[in-house]
């Protein structure tokens, strides 16, 4: 099954990971040689597939373990029909790939005993299992105070993909209060339900659950979940451009002549047709830890890069994050069920072997991915630790269009790098 059909199903689930089609039938390369100094400008490349796929614009980017960029490029509009064009500069919705930086985020935490693998959600909301009474109307179910840190972020809490049970997704998209407090709202809806699985036993692409991975931070670290992703991991990592929501002013900026001014890409449905930023351009708040973070997509290979650096066992004492939490985020979660849509799926990154990912035919094939879409953006990450080298490509149109042009980009750069 390829996990990245859930991304059609409904706007309320953000994209989980590719299977990537084309990364099956490349061939493994004797040796690379990765760059010269200067980055190689691969935007006309990018060009004919924006054409192929009749996306808006396309982005991307090849980074080395160090930060260097081997390849980079873009082309396009910022919106269908407008001459606005899209630069390197330019704000990119990134969807589940949010996911890794969420997982990243906890493991500081951990690091500094702030939360712990094994943190329950009874142990960071006891009061949420509280019996129900006054304004509580219905109890929590008790099945759920067992679930883990680590269940959360690995998608094994039995925590639903579809919220829409009770009109809990409604609720979200008309809550008015604090992002924190809207993720509370999620808490306590969700809790209301018999888990879909026994906890820890079945894989279950949930965005409810890392949703909820980033509530158990911020509620634990004192700080609100997007403050602290700012602080702690972007701020480190030099990554300027970080926000959460689609791009854009809101509302929307005019010009002198009443034109819209299109100062940042627009996220397009599957239909083509462009969404103005404000509260239809994205998801809920409540579940900004699952997917709704944006940035450029320089600044998205600078975090992209780290996880690189930790792949190979080559991280920096100024790294924000420690040796000892990559085997976490970068092992699959052992499960007692298993199925094809769980295999290799780490903490916010799936992990498989591919032959291109080796530098010999008996070489480590192990790499590492995630997509993320919220059905009007569409984006996909792979990286291979043994080639030193990670591929980005991010697209302001959602459905099969934008992943098709993403993963048609990713395939070419990665044959690109045998020339």
């Amino acid at each position: 099954m390829k996990m990245r059909a859930f991304i059609l199903a409904t706007l309320a689930m953000l994209g989980p990971v590719t299977s990537g089609v084309w990364a099956q039938g490349l061939e493994p390369v004797e040796s690379t040689a990765l760059a010269s100094a200067e980055p190689r400008d691969v935007s006309s490349i990018l060009e004919t597939i924006r054409a192929k796929h009749d996306v808006p614009a396309l982005a991307a980017v090849m980074v080395r373990a160090d930060g260097s960029i081997i390849m980079q490029g873009v082309t396009g509009v910022r919106q269908a029909g407008s001459e606005t064009k899209a630069t390197l500069d330019d704000l990119f919705h990134l969807g589940s790939c949010t996911k890794a930086m969420t997982a990243t985020l906890c493991a500081m935490l951990v690091e500094e005993g702030t939360l712990s693998w094994d943190m329950t959600l009874e142990g960071a909301f006891p009061d949420a299992f509280a019996p129900a009474e006054g304004d509580k109307k219905v109890a929590a179910n008790p099945a759920w105070k067992s679930v883990t840190l680590l269940q959360l972020v690995t998608h094994r809490s039995g925590l639903p993909t579809d919220l829409k049970k009770d009109g809990l997704w409604s609720t979200l998209w008309r809550f008015r209060g604090t992002p924190t407090e809207s993720r509370r709202a999620l808490l306590e809806g969700v809790i209301r339900y018999t888990p879909k699985s026994a906890p820890g036993t079945k894989y279950e692409y949930s965005n409810a659950g890392v949703a909820l991975a980033g509530h158990m931070a911020e509620v634990k670290a004192g700080k609100n979940y997007e403050t602290l992703m700012q602080e702690r991991l972007f701020k480190p990592l030099g990554i300027t451009s970080a926000g959460f929501g689609a791009p854009g002013v809101v509302p929307p900026a005019h010009d002198a002549t009443g034109a819209m001014v299109i100062d940042q890409p627009r996220g397009h449905r599957e239909n083509g047709l462009p969404v103005q930023p404000g509260p239809g351009a994205d998801n809920p708040a409540a579940i900004a830890p699952a997917g709704t973070a944006h940035m450029t997509i320089g600044d998205w290979s600078k975090f992209v890069a780290l996880h690189l650096r930790a792949a190979r066992n080559e991280l920096r004492e100024t790294d924000p994050i420690k040796a000892a939490s990559i085997a976490t985020l970068h092992t699959p979660f052992p499960i007692r069920e298993k199925t094809p849509a769980d295999e290799g799926y780490a903490a916010g990154w799936r992990v498989v072997k591919r032959p291109w990912a080796a530098a010999t035919k008996e070489g480590d094939r192990r790499a590492l991915s995630h997509s993320g879409s919220n059905t009007m953006w569409f984006c996909v990450v792979w990286m291979s630790p043994e080639r030193d080298f990670a591929v980005l490509v991010a697209c302001n149109r959602g459905g099969k269009a934008g992943e098709k042009a993403t993963d048609d980009v990713a395939g070419t750069l990665i044959r690109e790098l045998k020339k």
